[in-house]
């Protein structure tokens, strides 16, 4: 049941979700310069929007993630994809800041955990064969989101106001999201479970279990770091570039080599984890994840951030799928969106450390050497608590894992 044809279909539902979600969150840097223009607000106070976006990721993807497990991820992706066109669209009508960062950030983040967690935690119970690839290509889809929504909103300010440009991309996330979300559907082993509830689950672990359980822990503290890794190099390398005596527009295109780059890591490290096991490629990926942050502390030409930028990217966006595929061979499918949703929040947390450290330190040392070295030592805790996990005795998952 789970070698259905249609698996490939939820794999093409999450990627297109997530580029679409992300991409609308993502859009506000393009709208950053236009909006301060037209209302006079601060440059810090707009962008602190997605600081509060990425702390209300982080607050809800537990909460999606079990509610998905409940309900099924239908009507949670369904309900994320309509607030996130709403939020879009009153943002866009927002005559204060205040307002503005109420409902771009805690609503929009918010709407965008409704995705992530839910959308991984059904790929993984539709795959048996192939699921390191299958999450992949989901993240993959999710990456996509700087090289495809961005430009649209680009595109649309150059020609429009901030605010009918903001209001176009929340009709296209409307108009993408809200039908596609019909497509998903519950992974057929856990359709039939509900359908029809056994006796054969009672030996599984509870939710309470799971969520205490060393495993758990050990992932939450891993994904954390391993944001906390590169959440200050993403936000802050353009910057460090330009430092460097780079100008802007040249600086900007690192930040695409490393996503271009990040497509391709995706795919690589989803085909490794198949074949060599996901919780081994990772803790490799986590190690030159912490020595490619270093290695920025070396960068000061533009080919040279090309090159670190093309490898740190390959590899983080690589490392971030294996989590859930980790979690669906260790954990009872029933509480996938749970799980999952626990470790983004724990990676949303990470994720938020980035901006403001970066600015302190770059403050307090007129230097981003600091930051990258502190990255380094952030990717080697996430590698070292990565070596700490030890799967379960047992497989808690329903199904298990079939011959390729």
């Amino acid at each position: 049941m789970t070698q259905s044809p249609y698996r490939w279909v939820i794999v093409a539902a999450g990627g297109l979700l997530g580029c679409v979600a992300i991409g609308g969150m993502f859009s506000l840097p393009v709208f950053l310069q236009p909006i301060t223009k037209d209302t006079g607000w601060s440059v810090t106070g707009i962008s602190s929007a997605m600081t509060i976006g990425f702390l209300a990721m982080a607050l809800t993807s537990m909460a999606w993630g079990t509610l998905s497990d409940k309900f099924g991820p239908r009507p949670v992706v369904l309900t994320g994809s309509i607030v996130l066109t709403l939020s879009l669209f009153a943002a866009s009508h927002a005559t204060s800041l205040l307002v503005f960062q109420f409902v771009f950030g805690l609503l929009t983040g918010a709407s965008c955990a409704a995705i992530f967690a839910p959308m991984m935690a059904t790929v993984t119970g539709w795959f048996d064969t192939h699921r390191s690839l299958a999450v992949s290509l989901v993240s993959a889809g999710m990456g996509m989101a700087p090289m495809t929504m961005a430009p649209l909103a680009a595109w649309l300010v150059s020609g429009h106001d901030w605010r009918t440009s903001m209001q176009i991309v929340a009709l296209v996330v409307g108009a993408i999201m809200i039908p596609v979300s019909f497509l998903v559907r519950r992974p057929p082993a856990l359709a039939q479970a509900v359908a029809a509830p056994t006796g054969a689950g009672q030996s599984e672990m509870s939710r309470s279990e799971a969520l205490r359980s060393p495993q758990f822990l050990v992932l939450l503290a891993t994904n954390f770091f391993c944001c906390a890794t590169h959440s200050g190099p993403i936000i802050h390398t353009v910057s460090y570039a330009v430092s460097c005596g780079i100008p802007l527009i040249a600086a900007v295109t690192i930040y695409s080599i490393e996503g271009f780059a990040g497509l391709g890591g995706r795919i690589a490290f989803g085909l490794m984890g198949d074949r060599f096991g996901a919780k081994r490629v990772l803790v490799s990926g986590l190690l030159l994840q912490a020595f490619g942050a270093l290695a920025y502390v070396f960068a000061h030409q533009l080919a040279t951030f090309y090159a670190v930028g093309a490898v740190f990217g390959f590899i983080y966006a690589g490392t971030m799928p294996l989590y859930a595929v980790i979690i669906r061979e260790n954990f009872p499918l029933r509480m996938m969106g749970t799980v999952i949703g626990g470790t983004a929040m724990a990676g949303s947390l990470g994720m938020a450390t980035g901006p403001l450290a970066g600015g302190l330190i770059y403050d307090a040392f007129s230097s981003y050497a600091w930051l990258y070295i502190a990255s380094w030592a952030m990717g080697l805790g996430a590698f070292l608590m990565a070596m700490t996990f030890k799967p379960f005795a047992k497989p808690q998952g329903q199904v298990a894992p079939a011959a390729a």
